[in-house]
């Protein structure tokens, strides 16, 4: 493996494949800094949205209620079954022409909180939020659920024995213990969620590959430039997975591997 990593390298180096004086000319410029900020910013955004939006859909999937059980399951359905690229381009193309005006207002009445035309509401970053942070929730539902389905029922039970309502049961009793179980596949999708919000690029969203673009259609070092965006995608990704291991052990004390 090594002697293969070194003859790639070797082979990359004497085709001048990557120019390492571009690299180090722009991994740390003003425009790429700037885009691994508002990479980070989306994702994380995005990922807290679609771990709420995931716990909500995963407790109306186990609900006794038909309609909560047939509304979660149409979402996660509709989400899960459509490219996240299409849903960016729904959300900045698509929402500005179906409504003109942005409008929070109070129920039954003819008080307006809030007002502004859809096209300056639904900004790249709005778009960009919305489509990875509802997308993000479609499977968020599912790995939520799974986790609440390896709680073993007899602490519903003992919980239920006890006095507990429904929602103290799930927040005192069920989550706690589905963590270990939720925590792997969450920090895999926000690991996913990094790279995935490179495609925000097709909103005008300003992330790293937007940023890395703009500079490479200017000098035309493509490469160069490609792989400085990549070098910072695998800096946030490794100190993602670093955190996601002691998540991991946190929540995984008491039990063997």
């Amino acid at each position: 493996m090594l002697l293969v990593a070194a003859w790639l390298i070797a082979s990359a180096v004497r085709a001048h494949f990557i120019d390492v004086h571009v690299v180090k000319k722009y991994l740390f410029s003003h425009l790429i800094l700037s885009g691994v900020r508002n990479t980070l910013i989306v994702s994380v955004l995005a990922q807290v949205a679609g771990i709420v939006l995931g716990v909500v859909l995963a407790v109306m999937r186990i609900s006794k209620n038909p309609v909560l059980r047939a509304v979660s399951a149409f979402y996660v359905w509709f989400f899960r079954g459509t490219p996240v690229l299409v849903q960016l381009f729904f959300w900045f193309n698509g929402v500005p022409l179906v409504f003109k005006h942005f409008t929070i207002a109070v129920p039954f009445t003819h008080t307006v909180l809030y007002t502004t035309p859809m096209v300056k509401f639904m900004t790249p970053f709005m778009a960009a939020l919305l489509g990875l942070g509802l997308n993000e929730g479609a499977y968020m539902a599912e790995i939520v659920r799974a986790g609440f389905l390896a709680v073993p029922d007899g602490q519903t039970d003992a919980a239920q024995a006890l006095g507990l309502t429904g929602g103290q049961t799930i927040r005192r009793v069920v989550l706690p213990q589905a963590m270990r179980v939720i925590i792997p596949p969450t920090g895999n999708e926000f690991i996913s969620m990094l790279k995935t919000s490179s495609l925000a690029t097709v909103v005008t969203y300003g992330e790293l590959l937007n940023r890395a673009s703009s500079i490479y259609s200017a000098n035309l070092q493509i490469v160069p430039l490609l792989v400085v965006a990549s070098l910072w995608y695998l800096l946030m990704t490794t100190v993602s997975s670093v955190g996601q291991h002691y998540l991991e052990r946190h929540y995984g004390r008491g039990y063997r591997r």
